[in-house]
């Protein structure tokens, strides 16, 4: 079905029958019912901090009560992108996401510094994660807000000496201004 006969069919439906077929909906499908309880009471900030809770636990695992043992950094990028994946399609503040994104890289970068990665794929992964971050923040006409966030991620290539610190310039030469 076109979007052009979706409208058509619509605009055929009394008032109740559309009412009805939007709670059907709701009842019926997750991403439906995710989108309806965020377009009425968002939570931004609330949904930020578990989020953001959730990334960090992918570096920095939290050992449970009564374990003999730590659990292991997993160190997943797919996590982080699911999530901002998700913002995106709910339509989360550009703010909120940019901070998401470049907070995933920090974290990241906190943990590498203490720990040593021997994974190539880790730091190229994270210069996806970085371009692509720097891109929407671009696009979105909001880097002033966040230049200074983009530097510091940066120089921390540097200071860390990760082998493609070159192509974190390279792309942070982009906001140069």
């Amino acid at each position: 079905m076109s979007k052009r006969d979706l409208k058509k069919y619509i605009g055929q439906l009394t008032k109740e029958q559309l009412e009805e077929q939007i709670v059907e909906l709701y009842e019926k499908f997750a991403p439906v019912k995710v989108y309806y309880d965020f377009v009425f009471n968002p939570k931004e900030d609330k949904l930020l901090q578990e989020s953001k809770v959730k990334i960090s636990h992918e570096y920095f695992p939290i050992k449970k009560p009564n374990a003999k043992w730590r659990p292991k950094a997993k160190m997943r990028r797919s996590v982080a992108q699911k999530i901002i994946k998700h913002f995106i399609m709910l339509g989360v503040d550009s703010f909120i996401i940019a901070d998401l994104m470049l907070y995933n890289i920090e974290i990241a970068q906190t943990f590498s510094s203490n720990n040593f990665i021997k994974q190539e794929l880790f730091y190229k992964s994270i210069l996806n994660s970085f371009e692509q971050a720097v891109n929407f923040i671009i696009s979105n006409g909001i880097l002033p807000e966040f230049k200074s966030r983009i530097l510091d991620i940066q120089q921390q290539t540097m200071q860390q000496k990760w082998k493609n610190k070159y192509e974190f310039e390279a792309i942070s030469d982009k906001i140069d201004f």
